[in-house]
């Protein structure tokens, strides 16, 4: 019986450089929508630095962390901790391919991942709001005796006046020069980006009215 081969260390040194020192991978597929960066800046500032960015060592590219990265630039970072790897260029775009599908296809285990996010905390609002996004993706509700407006107690209620139209009419236009016209006959300034108007104009929104 064949023994099995070791698997190979690749990792070669850890250490700190300037964010702006770093090499973004020109392959690097990844891209980081708003509340993603939000979320991360949020855990970032509350905690700190728990991970280092996988830098490969032979060709100097990133391999993991840009967005570390690009926030540690953003907020004047002076460092930014760094694990070197050593690959050659087909073995770096195979790490860069999988290193994040690979952690995506981690199943989650509803029991635990409830208790866990009962323990957590935090002041940041993009953190809660993934946390609070994390949680429903799982199908993870509150308790059953849980009741919104027990909570409310004591809270001021909100009341909003019924802002739905009389009637809804569609108007096609031909020209430019038609909407133009149409606009100075109703009154009211029409391009080609506007949507919808009232008629006649209402007035500017009133302050939201807040009652006992």
């Amino acid at each position: 019986m064949a023994v099995a081969q070791t698997w190979q260390n690749r990792i070669v040194g850890s250490g700190e450089e300037a964010p702006d020192q770093l090499l973004a991978n020109p392959a690097n597929w990844r891209v980081h929508p708003r509340h993603q960066q939000e979320a991360l800046a949020g855990v970032l500032d509350e905690v700190g630095w728990v991970q280092q960015v996988i830098v490969n060592q032979r060709t100097g590219h990133l391999i993991d962390g840009h967005l570390r990265v690009a926030l540690a630039m953003r907020r004047g970072e002076p460092t930014v901790p760094v694990l070197y790897v050593d690959l050659d260029p087909e073995e770096e775009a195979l790490v860069l391919a999988t290193l994040d599908p690979l952690a995506a296809l981690a199943a989650a285990d509803a029991e635990k991942l409830d208790a866990l996010l009962r323990d957590v905390s935090t002041n940041e609002a993009a953190v809660q709001e993934m946390l609070e996004m994390l949680a429903a993706q799982n199908g993870l509700v509150p308790p059953d005796d849980f009741n919104a407006e027990d909570e409310w107690v004591g809270m001021p209620a909100y009341e909003q006046e019924d802002k739905r139209p009389a009637a809804k009419i569609t108007v096609y236009f031909q020209t430019r020069e038609a909407i133009a016209e149409f606009g100075r006959l109703i009154g009211q300034g029409i391009t080609e980006k506007t949507k919808w108007v009232w008629y006649p104009p209402r007035p500017p929104e009133e302050p939201v009215r807040w009652v006992e």
